[in-house]
């Protein structure tokens, strides 16, 4: 039996989701930027869905910009508030996704100066941390609003208002945080959010940006007028509209399926508590309900990782946008961990249609390994 046990990468296309979709690719031909009868159906879906993102994180539909990913959207972040200025100062958290991380590098060849902000042994960024890359010419600062490893979740309304005091624009990446805990623009303090559909059961390839209304961010893509001018482009209506109706189930149901992955993930970190091989990472801060982050002494874990998928259950050993790499985790580096036991880790996070079966079979696979482990070193002498 095959048991998905990695929602932080993506989860499943919920099927209201889909029947939106199909109904809107089925049955309206058209641009949505037409004036005639069919452009302007497809334009009200857009509305429609715009609206129903907005609510989702309780602001103006015109605050948000549509894109093709939570990447795109990062970078568009970065961008937006970087371009056509003299080179400064970007303030980056080193736990950042990689599209974060990557496109501030990258902007360090163009003049701008880098500080990357560290973390605990928790993954969190204290305000302490913040203050100590904070400078007159900090321009943008990047931190995260829920961690895609760990799933540790940060204090953005203390950060972001610390960061705005000093003069700098905050951006959130709340990829990984929507549909798990309850998101407000507003009162995060953050005046650029990114957002991504294919994390709270839309379509792959759709995202957005909500900008601050007193913001006059940058385009990233030239050429028409979509998008407030942001991302030139005729918009993929048939995902947009899947997102809007999958950020309006994401709001609506949230608490349900909070509650269930809270469950499921306590009945893990149970199971696993008997195993003194086992290392829970930010065990001691306020993370997703959903996730845990774990490696097993002695084991690597892309074996691990390989072992569990013969078994049929998937997992991930950390972000599937780095995946491939075979490198101990960045988020675990900069928590302090050590690099053997951070290349160990491998992530579990669990979703709406994960059940008691699935954490009792992962369960059962990791207490053979760990069996297994031990036989190994006695018959070695260890």
């Amino acid at each position: 039996m095959k048991r998905y046990l990695d929602y932080n990468a993506s989860t499943p296309l919920d099927e209201r989701v889909l029947a939106a979709m199909v109904e809107c690719m089925e049955g309206l031909p058209g641009n949505p930027s037409s004036t005639h009868q069919f452009g302007r159906a497809l334009r009200a879906r857009l509305d429609r869905a715009r609206e129903q993102v907005a609510a989702l994180v309780g602001v103006q539909p015109t605050q948000v910009v549509f894109t093709g990913g939570g990447s795109e959207a990062n970078n568009l972040a970065l961008h937006s508030v970087t371009a056509g200025q003299a080179a400064g100062r970007l303030a980056v958290s080193r736990i950042e996704h990689p599209s974060v991380l990557e496109p501030a590098r990258a902007m360090t060849d163009r003049g701008w100066q880098l500080d990357l902000v560290e973390v605990d042994d928790q993954c969190r960024v204290t305000t302490r941390a913040l203050a100590d890359k904070l400078h007159r010419d900090t321009r943008l600062v990047s931190v995260m609003m829920a961690n895609n490893e760990t799933g540790v979740i940060q204090d953005i309304a203390v950060l972001a208002e610390q960061a705005r005091a000093a003069g700098a624009v905050f951006h959130t990446d709340a990829v990984q945080a929507a549909g798990k805990i309850r998101l407000d623009f507003e009162s995060s303090g953050a005046q650029l959010l990114t957002l991504s559909a294919h994390k709270i059961y839309g379509p792959r390839g759709v995202g957005a940006l909500i900008v601050d209304k007193m913001l006059e961010p940058e385009p990233l893509v030239y050429g028409g007028g979509q998008e407030r001018g942001l991302r030139a482009g005729t918009e993929n209506v048939a995902g947009i509209v899947g997102f809007g109706m999958a950020a309006e189930l994401a709001k609506e149901e949230l608490e349900p399926r909070a509650r269930h992955a809270h469950d499921l993930r306590d009945r893990l970190e149970s199971g696993l508590a008997r195993y003194p091989e086992v290392t829970l990472f930010a065990g001691h801060a306020e993370r997703l309900p959903n996730t845990v982050q774990l490696a097993v002494a002695g084991i690597d874990g892309e074996t691990l990782l390989m072992q569990l998928d013969r078994e049929g259950i998937a997992v991930s050993s950390g972000s599937a946008c780095a995946s491939g790499r075979n490198e101990a985790s960045h988020v675990l580096l900069a928590m302090g961990v050590d690099a053997l036991l951070a290349r160990g880790a491998i992530r579990i996070s669990v979703g709406r249609e994960t059940s008691i079966a699935d954490i009792d079979a992962l369960l059962a696979v990791l207490d053979k390994q760990i069996k297994w482990l031990h036989k190994a070193g006695q018959a070695a002498g260890w």
